[in-house]
């Protein structure tokens, strides 16, 4: 019986607009017969995506009958499902509004449980971001001190940034070879942010984005949340298809197109020069948002450090290129520093965009960041040391313990990206937490459910005895019996 009392979150009403398909959702459930009993089996694969956020939470469901006919089952076996959902309060009900996706008390939804830290003592591999040595952090905050006390007297409201960040964000795109003024930077909350409100101002619901598959989660889902059409090109462990990149910008013509050229996450692949010069040109032609996230650019192991991918265009050629970074993986991600660069004009419209969410970032992060950009000289070389000896440990122990596994030498980023040569990914990470390592499935990476199961990102960003200790955990893990999932199981699509 569900309680009526309006007060009550669970009881909110789906939002108008806010439906899921019965196609759609049949498109994104294993099949029934693959499993007994099928509503048992249907209902646990539901509540599933819903904490994943692929879909929405208060959004309708299709009505019992349209879902038996979409999955080719029982409306019996359905409406034995929806009861499930709402037992376990992933669902709720109300005659005349239908069956609405919800969230059981004290469950989180995982893209928010991801970004926390493991409980207890499990070796954090979910996260590929660095810390910060904490003596640069005390030396950094004294630094400031005389300035922030500056800054006390003031309003404090910067929504383009402080005018010194803006300015040194500029020189150093014009130090790598893009010649940039303050007035083309928004200091934004984090790359995560500024591609925010980038979507939220060039693109309405419905519209095609160009993304690669597979790609940054987090950036997958802010176009989900947003109900934009992803159109997905492939990379692989040789790089990108740039055939397949022209084709869809001229066939599809997507709106915008997020991509991730340097140290590629999670391949870790470079885009060679002349790709980036085909990729510029096809966009032009299409009139296609070039979105670059240049977030781990900086942090090249084995080749010189990039330009940035909008200095391969030609003069006057960077109209329609948005490029964004932040300082998350080359110093810290508790710094919720990064910054957009576009033309002047567009600044202008993306920070109206983001007064209307946080009217401007912290000064005292600000001044940090300012403060650690000038010292990057300095800082940086030392954390590329430390990753190459990282990276160097988690081969040699990835060769020793689980010899069957493949992967590449990326020339730079945080991560390699694994081959286990079987679709074990999401048992093995399961089965790794029991032995007290966190891990995500290659599939939390792919614009589409149920792709690279075969596939593990490990980070490096640890020390080199926790990788060891975490590799080691994880061939204890699986030399267990890991259950294959089999083709009947395995989710299927509508195309």
């Amino acid at each position: 019986m569900v309680d009526a009392a309006p007060s009550r979150p669970a009881d909110r009403a789906p939002r108008p607009g806010r439906t899921v398909g019965a196609r759609q959702l049949a498109a994104l459930l294993p099949d029934p017969a693959g499993a007994r009993p099928a509503y048992r089996h249907l209902a646990q694969a539901l509540s599933t995506l819903i904490l994943d956020g692929r879909i929405a939470l208060h959004a309708t469901l299709p009505a019992e009958r349209e879902l038996a006919v979409a999955l080719g089952t029982s409306r019996t076996t359905i409406t034995a499902v929806y009861d499930l959902l709402r037992e376990s309060g992933y669902a709720h009900s109300r005659q005349g509004s239908g069956t609405w996706t919800d969230l059981p008390e004290g469950r989180t939804p995982r893209g928010i449980s991801r970004l926390i830290g493991p409980q207890d003592t499990a070796i954090d591999l979910a996260r590929a971001a660095p810390g910060l040595p904490q003596q640069t952090l005390v030396d950094a905050l004294t630094q400031i001190a005389p300035q922030l006390a500056e800054h006390a007297p003031t309003p404090g409201y910067h929504p383009y940034g402080l005018p010194d960040l803006r300015a040194a964000l500029a020189e150093r795109f014009t130090r790598r070879g893009l010649p940039t003024l303050p007035e083309q930077i928004l200091v934004t909350s984090g790359a995560q942010h500024a591609l925010t409100l980038v979507i939220g101002l060039l693109c309405r619901p419905g519209d095609r984005v160009m993304v690669e598959n597979p790609s940054y989660p987090n950036a997958l889902e802010a176009l989900r949340r947003a109900q934009l059409r992803a159109v997905s090109v492939p990379v692989t462990d040789e790089g990108w298809d740039i055939e397949i990149i022209e084709s869809t910008l001229r066939q599809v013509v997507p709106q915008l197109a997020y991509l991730i050229p340097d140290f590629h996450n999670p391949t870790g692949c470079l885009m060679p020069e002349r790709e980036r010069v085909r990729t510029l040109r096809a966009a032009g032609r299409s009139g296609t948002w070039l979105v670059i996230d240049e977030t781990l650019a900086d942090l090249a192991l084995d080749v010189p450090a990039p330009p940035p991918f909008a200095s391969h265009a030609t003069p006057g050629g960077t109209g329609q290129v948005i490029t964004i970074g932040s300082m998350s993986k080359t110093h810290w991600g508790g710094l919720r520093i990064g910054w957009l660069r576009a033309p002047a004009r567009l600044v202008t419209e993306l920070a109206g965009q983001r007064v209307a969410t946080d009217m401007g970032g912290s000064v005292v992060d600000q001044l940090l960041a300012l403060t650690l950009l000038t010292q990057a000289g300095d800082l940086l070389p030392a954390r590329l040391e430390q990753l190459r000896r990282q990276r160097a440990a988690l081969a040699e122990a990835l060769a020793e313990h689980t010899p069957q596994w493949t992967w590449r030498l990326p020339p730079g980023g945080l991560s390699l990206w694994v081959d286990l040569g079987e679709p074990v990914a999401s048992a093995l990470a399961e089965r790794a937490l029991e032995h007290g390592v966190r891990i995500e499935s290659g599939a939390y990476f792919a614009t589409d459910p149920g792709l690279f199961e075969q596939r593990l990102r490990i980070p490096y960003t640890t020390p080199v005895d926790t990788l060891r200790e975490a590799v080691q955990r994880m061939a204890t893990a699986l030399a267990a019996d890991l259950t294959v999932p089999s083709a009947a199981r395995r989710p299927h699509w509508v195309a």
